[in-house]
């Protein structure tokens, strides 16, 4: 099950091959997203269309890079960035939305993750527990670069990541409520800025193949906000975060060519 097809080079999942993806990859969940991230770049074609997994591939100064959804959660977006890279690609940029942990983490900021709380289990397959999930360093600083020049509120630092939505929008009617309370306590005892449900297992998976990976968000709202009683609109706006990954990508460009 290497193959799509016995011996054509298409990946079984995603059902991209060699030569149609780039070095570039952005990496949303919702399938939905890559069509609207494909139009910041030039040329884009529709490549591939099978389950959550939509790709399409353009170019950005010149260079080819691909927007590949990933469905939601570590294991669909493991698949990904393994068959994307077995295509060519080693730099990735998950781009899409999280909550609000920190009370400074509002509504339409955008999150720009260092490393990921590990409370996820596809990264066990990869690496044991005690190994962090950490951003590359060039990837946060082509982000921070490009959020601070686009004049975008924005924050860094390490984010959470589950495997269960409702775990954490509503954890108090779980059977493990007890283990999932405490454990929200002290990520925000400890400045965890938000919640999300990818980042760890792409920083770990990346770190096992030898890729390099990166995380930007826009804040859709923020419990912590809301039960304190301050200002929590809902924003779904993708936008800013997805002008972020973009111009990160464009510096990378630059950079790898340098």
């Amino acid at each position: 099950m290497v193959d799509y097809m016995e011996g054509t080079g298409i990946q079984y999942h995603i059902r991209v091959k060699k030569g149609d993806a780039g070095r570039y990859a952005i990496l949303p969940g919702d399938p939905k997203r890559v069509p609207l991230i494909a139009a910041y770049l030039d040329d884009a074609v529709q490549i591939a269309d099978n389950r959550e997994y939509v790709t399409y591939t353009g170019y950005l100064d010149g260079e080819k890079v691909s927007v590949t959804s990933t469905g939601i959660g570590g294991p669909s977006a493991a698949i990904a960035m393994e068959e994307l890279h077995k295509c060519g690609a080693d730099a990735f940029i998950r781009v899409g939305t999280c909550g609000g942990i920190n009370l400074d983490v509002m509504s339409g900021d955008v999150v720009i993750a260092t490393g990921a709380v590990r409370q996820e289990g596809t990264g066990l397959h990869y690496a044991p527990v005690e190994y962090p999930a950490v951003a590359d360093y060039g990837i946060v600083r082509a982000l921070v670069d490009s959020a601070s020049e686009q004049g975008c509120r924005y924050h860094t630092g390490v984010v959470q990541c589950k495997d269960s939505f409702y775990g954490q929008l509503d954890p108090g009617r779980m059977p493990v409520s007890g283990e999932l309370l405490g454990k929200w306590e002290a990520w925000k005892r400890l400045g965890v800025l938000a919640s999300e449900m990818e980042s760890a297992a792409l920083f770990v998976v990346a770190a096992a193949i030898g890729a390099r990976c990166g995380s930007v968000f826009s804040v859709v709202s923020n419990q912590e906000r809301d039960a304190a009683g301050l200002d929590n609109p809902i924003n779904h706006d993708t936008d800013r975060a997805i002008r972020v990954a973009i111009e990160a990508v464009r510096k990378l460009i630059s950079r790898d060519r340098g």
